[in-house]
């Protein structure tokens, strides 16, 4: 079953076109990559796929269910309002920079989402987030705040918060670039678990080996198109298009 599909996805910011005629789909228990060079459309297609830009033109469905469609006039058109929000229930979304609320503490990032969307009790959002937080080794830290975490701890913890709604799909948008480099590995350690635990995963890396040896399937990008998609093996082994080949020769 698609979990995400994409159709003919448009966007545009007043006269610039970003993205041209996007279609992918994310099948259940798949990781997909997204790369290619910086400026490619990658964060801006895993925004419009997010909610958080409006798209300009094409369809989004979610689980089988129409979140954005095209109407008569050629114009994206959104679902009811009831609707939209069961169906953004489905996804979650790990930002670059973790996004924590600074003056809650780890264990309350954690719990209040729950609390205010999933309508949880206390006890049980308290209890699914020290679960979490237990298997990614932070149950210590539960009652500390986001300042006195390393990058990489605040950044588990967005996971964690993310994990804890229960979403269908997750999303990472460069989850390691806000990172020192020797804190990377233990964020690309939680997604390769999730990845073992067949957690349903797109993510827009720099990451190339790690790309690589997690995927499914990976979507090269450029200039708001996608240049090219297939297993890892494809793409970086033996690529097709000669601008595939141009970028990876900068990281091989």
């Amino acid at each position: 079953m698609n979990y995400l599909k994409v159709s003919h996805l448009k966007k545009n910011f007043e006269n610039t076109d970003v993205l041209h005629d996007i279609t992918f789909s994310v099948k259940e228990g798949e990781v997909v990559s997204i790369i290619g060079p910086s400026g490619s459309g990658k964060s801006t297609l895993l925004r419009c796929c997010t909610f958080l830009e409006t798209v300009s033109g094409g369809d989004i469905d979610y689980m089988g269910r129409s979140a954005v469609y095209t109407g008569e006039n050629g114009k994206s058109v959104y679902a009811h309002k009831s609707e939209f929000k069961e169906i953004r229930k489905y996804f979650g979304l790990v930002f670059q920079n973790f996004n924590l609320f600074p003056h809650y503490t780890v264990l309350k990032n954690i719990i209040e989402p729950q609390r205010l969307v999933l309508k949880k009790t206390k006890a049980e959002a308290e209890k699914k987030a020290m679960e979490l937080l237990k298997k990614v080794g932070l149950e210590q830290k539960a009652n500390a705040y986001p300042c006195e975490l390393s990058g990489g701890q605040q950044q588990r913890v967005a996971i964690v918060r993310a994990l804890a709604m229960e979403p269908k799909i997750l999303f990472f948008d460069e989850p390691t670039s806000a990172l020192d480099p020797e804190l990377t590995g233990e964020i690309l350690e939680v997604i390769r678990l999730l990845a073992e635990d067949k957690m349903t995963m797109v993510i827009v890396t720099h990451e190339m080996s790690f790309a690589k040896a997690i995927s499914d399937r990976v979507i090269f990008m450029a200039d708001g198109y996608i240049v090219e998609e297939g297993t890892p093996q494809k793409v970086f082994d033996s690529p097709k298009k000669e601008r595939t080949r141009q970028f990876l020769a900068h990281y091989n």
